[in-house]
């Protein structure tokens, strides 16, 4: 029965983002605790009553703090650059390239300083692991990206695969060629073109290549995965014991229906979140 397209698309969700999405802890605890002792030792100066004189002998005392003054400014990097009326320096902090005196005053000038004299945090470690979590939050487009891959997965296994024995993740166009010895030039533009699949589910009767991707927002990006992915779709058409299978889903479609309904019209494997909780994979990968 020909499903309808408008229902399959009223059926998108909005998110698919799970409970390790937002924030990757273990990640933060792991960057804090890198340079938990040298946070420590810069705790001394909180409340301090001549911080610029006592930051100098700490320094000198202590060179490897400078390490962690970088992550204080939300900067995950080993130098940074800064320039004033006197002129530009990059200042590098896992070894020292200029004096005490200019890191005493890229303290002063960054608002380091205040920071920590006027004791406006109480513990630097504590400061740090909050900036740690800010700083993960610009990953959560990573970690968005593979979202959508990773449910899929799960569906793969739980319809009775197992990996590298009967489903193959982020498999090339040359390794199925030479694993299976099926001839796929129609999709590799007679071997010019080097595709990676997301997925590759192999069964006694087929070679099933996968695609995924979700899309939360709309964008220019949609229409050309929908075209290109019906091109695919066409070429895949021709080509005995190999089957091309689209998983995708977001609110993000909706913006580019029109292309993603003319993929729909010629893919018979196109299939949402939904789908795939209804049990299609058991139907699909025979």
């Amino acid at each position: 029965m020909k499903r309808d397209f408008s229902a399959w698309l009223a059926s998108f969700r909005s998110s698919i983002a799970d409970y390790g999405y937002y924030v990757d802890f273990p990640k933060v605890f792991r960057n804090v605790d890198a340079v938990k002792v040298e946070l420590n030792i810069l705790n001394s100066l909180i409340g301090s009553k001549d911080i610029e004189a006592d930051f100098k002998s700490l320094l000198t005392r202590y060179p490897e703090v400078m390490k962690c003054i970088p992550l204080l400014l939300a900067v995950r990097a080993n130098e940074i650059y800064a320039m004033d009326e006197d002129g530009a320096y990059l200042y590098q902090f896992d070894k020292a390239n200029y004096s005490i005196e200019q890191y005493a005053l890229f303290m002063r000038k960054t608002g380091l300083f205040e920071l920590i004299e006027k004791h406006i945090i109480g513990n630097l470690l504590d400061y740090a692991t909050g900036v740690e979590t800010g700083l993960d939050s610009n990953g959560r487009k990573n970690r968005g990206g593979h979202l959508m891959e990773n449910l899929v997965e799960r569906f793969i296994v739980k319809a009775g695969f197992e990996r590298d024995v009967n489903y193959f993740k982020e498999m090339y166009i040359h390794e199925i060629v030479d694993k299976w010895n099926i001839d796929l030039s129609a999709i590799s533009n007679q071997g010019k073109m080097e595709k990676r699949f997301d997925y590759v589910v192999k069964t006694d009767k087929m070679i099933y290549g996968i695609e995924t991707n979700f899309y939360g927002s709309g964008g220019s990006k949609l229409n050309e995965t929908a075209r290109s992915y019906k091109t695919l779709a066409m070429e895949s058409d021709t080509i005995d014991g190999f089957t091309f299978v689209w998983f995708t889903d977001g609110k993000g479609w909706t913006s580019a229906k029109h292309n993603l309904e003319e993929t729909f019209d010629v893919l018979p494997h196109i299939y949402n979140i939904k789908d795939m909780e209804q049990g299609i994979m058991t139907e699909v990968f025979i």
